[in-house]
């Protein structure tokens, strides 16, 4: 599987608020097997996430999802998100959680048949992750601290959905579909994020999350500067006199609607669904897959996205919700693994990106990375570059 994989859902005329279009994805029929419901955390505050090896990842945390596989999930009640209670405490505690994904427990301490994970946030932590160990291999250039603790502390800016212009209003007013499973948000006609349920039932219930959700910076810059945008249209022309009855108008109407969705997936959707990205498994459920996926981080202005998704066991997307990466985001990506690649020797690593030393440090620095380096020793090698 390199390839999302979004067989099985149809798209839908959008919809349009401002600079804001959003486009419904419908299936015939749910997914088998499989429900998401909402995990409300009680009291204030965020969650810290033990990942192993002495290391956390802490963060706001409204809500979590659960995946339930028992057939019980129908039954199971969806609380809204809320945050403190009738008065604010003076401090924000944080909740231990052991894993970003994990099995629930019975009151009995036995493993259920119901997964556990925060969204999006299972998708973070793997780009966060990315060569997080930092430099493998004692070269002069890295100062200890890099040698002995890697790329730490790691961080990235996020919005909330509720911070994006236009974004809470467009939730708000926006007309659900008859069997819709999922929706793509784009900002400014620029794809932004993409989120996918199983069952209807299910996305009726989660909706009102999106607003809650993290969205990047290149987002919110959107929806600050972008314009409106155009709405869907549809032009029935009967020069021929093809429009004979209601049928016949019927007829006209879905072809406009096919002939939208084809243009929307060739054109606004190309790069979310064709790029290839690499998958790493988090949890295998019955018949189900977790993964959380990371682009190949390439040059040359293509839109790129991080996230996580549920697969069936030929691939298709049961659940899904991206992330979309500013352009900083994808150069600091596509630096770590050009640095990896080299194992991290700055004097291969810039030949092999077909720039000069000092550029490659430069680079380095720009991404955020500089506190990596040994000053006195980049310092002496540029000295001696100028020099010779």
């Amino acid at each position: 599987m390199t390839r999302i994989d979004l067989t099985g859902l149809d798209v839908r005329p959008a919809q349009v608020w401002g600079g804001v279009r959003l486009v419904p994805l419908v299936r015939d029929e749910p997914v088998p097997g499989l429900r998401l419901r909402r995990e409300v955390y009680e009291g204030w505050g965020g969650a810290s996430v033990e990942l192993g090896d002495r290391t956390s990842y802490t963060s706001y945390v409204p809500h979590g999802f659960v995946a339930d596989w028992t057939g019980a999930g129908a039954e199971s009640a969806v609380y809204g998100s809320r945050l403190g209670g009738e008065a604010v405490p003076g401090c924000v505690p944080l909740r231990r959680i052991h894993r970003m994904a994990g099995r629930r427990r019975g009151k009995d301490g036995r493993a259920e048949r119901r997964l556990r994970f925060l969204p999006l946030h299972l998708a973070l932590e793997g780009y966060l992750a990315l060569h997080f160990g930092g430099p493998s291999v004692v070269w002069d250039d890295w100062s200890r601290e890099a040698l002995r603790r890697g790329l730490s502390p790691r961080a990235e800016a996020a919005y909330a959905g509720w911070a994006v212009p236009g974004l809470a209003e467009a939730l708000r007013v926006f007309e659900l579909h008859p069997g819709q499973c999922g929706l793509l948000l784009y900002v400014a006609d620029a794809p932004a994020a993409a989120f996918v349920v199983p069952h209807p039932d299910d996305y009726r219930l989660l909706h009102p999350t999106l607003v809650e959700d993290l969205y990047g910076e290149l987002v919110h810059q959107y929806a600050h500067y972008g314009a409106p945008v155009p709405e869907f249209t549809a032009r029935i022309r009967d020069a021929a006199g093809g429009i004979r009855d209601l049928a016949d108008l019927r007829a006209a109407a879905r072809e406009q609607e096919r002939s939208w969705a084809t243009a929307h997936d060739g054109l606004m959707a190309r790069d979310l669904l064709e790029t290839p990205y690499s998958f790493e498994r988090v949890h295998r459920m019955d018949g189900f897959g977790l993964y959380r996926f990371l682009p190949p981080f390439e040059r040359g202005g293509r839109e790129q996205h991080i996230g996580e998704v549920i697969t069936d066991r030929k691939g298709r997307a049961a659940y899904l919700k991206t992330f979309r990466l500013s352009e900083n985001q994808i150069r600091k990506g596509y630096l770590l693994n050009r640095l990896a690649d080299c194992d991290w020797h700055l004097g291969r690593t810039a030949e092999a990106l077909g720039t000069s030393y000092a550029e490659l440090v430069r680079r380095v620095r720009g991404a955020g990375l500089g506190g990596l380096l040994d000053a006195h020793v980049v310092a002496r090698r540029l000295r001696e570059d100028r020099e010779g």
